[in-house]
């Protein structure tokens, strides 16, 4: 994902250690499984302006990005028509795995102490269930999700988020290693040293993770072959 360096300012000074790191990382029919789905109590998928996958459809996000999902809005200051919320809600409606867009969602929802503040259609958790109803393989939408939950106090489901995603992740290390990150956040010790390695056999290596391990007591170097 290639973001500004205004971007990453707002990000360092806004989001944790683990998102940062995460954010550092379909078009306009439905895939036939979200079709399957697409009426949950999250509502329908289907929408005058997309959806379109975030990682695909660089054309569309423009009108998203220009005309609802300013830095202003992203900043959580005002919105540009109406609410904040609305903003937010219109623009994840279009784009529903656009991952800065999740995070601002997030953040909007700790700063009004509410799962569902003014203007959103939905609950917070609901924006989260639409994105991986209609991408079930984007692992970045995935992870902030898993992120979301651990911030919830709900670590046995970010556990099965974090499972799926690395079912998918292939040999992402990027992936393994933010996802090793997470687990270091749920204090699950043994699963984030094996993604530490997993990464680092990846060819990906970053030192956060071994810092966190190793403040914990918990690091060790793997087993030699």
């Amino acid at each position: 994902m290639n973001l500004s360096r205004a971007c990453l300012r707002v990000l360092a000074s806004r989001c944790s250690p683990v998102l940062i790191a995460l954010l550092f990382s379909a078009a306009t029919t439905l895939p036939a499984a979200s079709q399957s789905a697409a009426s949950s109590a999250c509502g329908e998928l289907r929408n005058p302006y997309g959806p379109f996958d975030y990682r695909k459809d660089k054309d569309k996000l423009a009108v998203v990005e220009n005309s609802h999902f300013t830095p202003e809005v992203e900043a959580l200051v005002r919105g540009v028509s109406g609410p904040i919320g609305a903003e937010l809600n219109y623009s994840l409606r279009a784009f529903p795995n656009h991952p800065r867009i999740l995070v601002a969602l997030t953040r909007f929802g700790e700063k009004m102490k509410n799962p569902q503040p003014e203007g959103l259609q939905f609950t917070i958790e609901c924006y989260f269930d639409r994105a991986l109803r209609f991408v079930p393989d984007d692992t970045t939408a995935r992870l902030l999700y898993a992120q979301y939950l651990v911030k919830q106090g709900r670590n046995v489901d970010a556990a099965a988020q974090l499972e799926q995603t690395s079912r998918i992740a292939g040999d992402n290390g990027f992936t393994h290693y933010n996802i090793g990150l997470l687990y270091a956040e749920m204090k699950q010790y043994d699963q984030a040293l094996a993604k530490a390695h997993k990464a680092r056999d990846l060819g990906f290596e970053r030192p956060e993770l071994k810092s966190t391990l190793e403040r914990a007591g918990k690091w060790q170097e793997p087993p030699r072959q």
